[in-house]
């Protein structure tokens, strides 16, 4: 019996062990196909009319996916790509400050300030406008957990690797089918977020809301083709030995969070034993640049590198996130998460075209589409609408959102509030935790009323066109 298990045991090791070699395989392919594929002259008309290449290469993943009509990707391929969301978008947040000089002090504080309240606004009006929903319709007609006052929140901000997690609080307050419905609001998160986000876009090029025209000249860094091979190599290898000291600075930082959460117990450690590493992974992009700056090497980065690297683990979230959909989830508890999904997009689209304008007057539609991408389907997702609405990095806007991101991360999107949100629910009751966050909410509404804008505002010093 013992020698069976043990062939049995080293059967199992090699089959996942092909299962990975495989699901690589499969991503090398597909990093190589958008690589090429985006610079076709089709696919650039395409995304100039806000259609990205990585959305045609996930509707035709989940078409071949495990459940699409035609599942020629088996199932434990796409389980490995369930877990790629974390690394992808933590090698993104590593390229975001690397490829710019620093940006000063002068001028910062308010295009950061607005930046947060529009995603605190939209954060914190997730919980209301779910906990609304379920107290006038939902609890009274269906009957449902007030627990499902989270998902919006959950699967729109956090995305599918927030509702894995908070998963497991769910089960362990008394509601086992959390991360079911947290995975299904995920995914009704991630597709709308590209597929209505994309329509946006569309919308702002014909009706004249995007600052910049596409085909406005503006100098392009190019790579010198005279460089030999092996100096094109080398920039290569230096590039990503650079964005592999910020993800290790990152991570390193995250072990020293996660032992002083571990020191002080309680709720603290349950929030910072889920903290995932792509904020601190931005953190150790930052660092490394401060470095680069201050010894005077910044010749070792390149732009163009870093931005094609940044891209590329962009389209493959969205591409690899989309092959392994479970749309047969949708239909169960549809009408509540409808409801849900439904309620929490047209909040989302209220702060893009109400609440936007009342904190921005210059450049509003790009600094709102990309936390509209944000508070729907992930971080991801916002950058590559940003990238669609502005793909020569006219605006600058990126950084901004960056910086934001180091503030917020901790508190929303698989962050404080997102742990605590539950445990609240359970404590305070859903008219409690309803109250405090419609007190939230309006108090950052209040706020944007009273903070004007300013001309300069959406724009700072440092933050030009390099």
């Amino acid at each position: 019996m013992s020698r069976f298990l043990h062939i049995f045991e080293h059967t199992l090791f090699f089959d996942s062990f092909n299962n990975i070699v495989i699901a690589i395989g499969f991503l090398f392919v597909f990093a190589i196909l958008l690589t090429v594929g985006r610079r076709l002259e089709s696919a650039s008309k395409l995304e100039r009319l806000g259609i990205p290449i990585s959305i045609l290469f996930g509707i035709v993943a989940l078409l071949i996916g495990p459940h699409g009509p035609k599942p020629l990707l088996p199932e434990s391929i796409t389980d490995i790509w369930v877990k790629l969301p974390t690394p992808l978008l933590t090698l993104v947040f590593a390229t975001l400050m690397l490829n710019k000089p620093l940006p000063s002090g002068k001028g910062l504080w308010q295009p950061v300030a607005s930046q947060s309240l529009l995603a605190l606004l939209l954060g914190f009006g997730q919980y209301l406008i779910g906990g609304i929903v379920l107290l006038l319709f939902l609890i009274p007609i269906k009957g449902v957990d007030p627990l499902m006052g989270c998902l919006i929140e959950i699967g729109f901000e956090g995305g599918h690797g927030a509702a894995s997690v908070m998963g497991q609080s769910f089960d362990r307050l008394g509601f086992p089918e959390g991360i079911d419905l947290g995975l299904a609001m995920a995914t009704v998160g991630l597709l709308s977020s590209t597929l209505l986000g994309s329509g946006l876009v569309i919308l702002g090029r014909i009706f004249g809301w995007i600052s910049f025209s596409p085909d406005e000249s503006v100098s392009e860094i190019s790579l010198d083709k005279k460089f030999s091979l092996g100096q094109k190599l080398k920039n290569l290898a230096v590039n990503l030995g650079l964005i592999g000291l910020a993800v290790a600075f990152g991570f390193i930082l995250l072990v020293f969070v996660r032992i002083a959460g571990r020191t002080i117990g309680g709720t603290f450690n349950e929030v910072l034993s889920v903290f995932p590493v792509f904020p601190l992974a931005l953190l150790g992009s930052l660092f490394i640049r401060f470095v680069l700056e201050k010894f005077k090497k910044t010749e070792l980065v390149s732009e163009i590198l870093q931005r094609e690297i940044g891209i590329l683990s962009t389209d493959l979230l969205i591409s690899t996130a989309m092959a392994g959909l479970d749309l047969p989830l949708l239909l169960n508890d549809w009408i509540p998460l409808s409801v849900l999904a439904l309620s929490g997009l047209l909040w989302n689209l209220l702060g893009m075209f109400l609440f936007s304008r009342l904190l921005f007057r210059k450049q509003w539609f790009e600094r709102s589409i990309i936390e509209f991408g944000n508070a729907t389907g992930v971080a991801a997702s916002g950058i590559l609408l940003l990238r669609l609405a502005d793909p020569r990095d006219q605006t600058n806007i990126l950084p901004i959102f960056s910086i934001k991101q180091l503030f917020l991360q901790p508190l929303l999107s698989g962050g404080l509030i997102t742990v605590i949100a539950p445990i609240s629910i359970i404590k305070l009751g859903l008219i409690g935790w309803t109250e405090i966050c419609g007190v939230l909410t309006l108090a950052c509404f209040v706020i944007s009323i009273l903070m004007k804008p300013n001309e300069d505002n959406g724009t700072f010093e440092g933050s030009q066109i390099y």
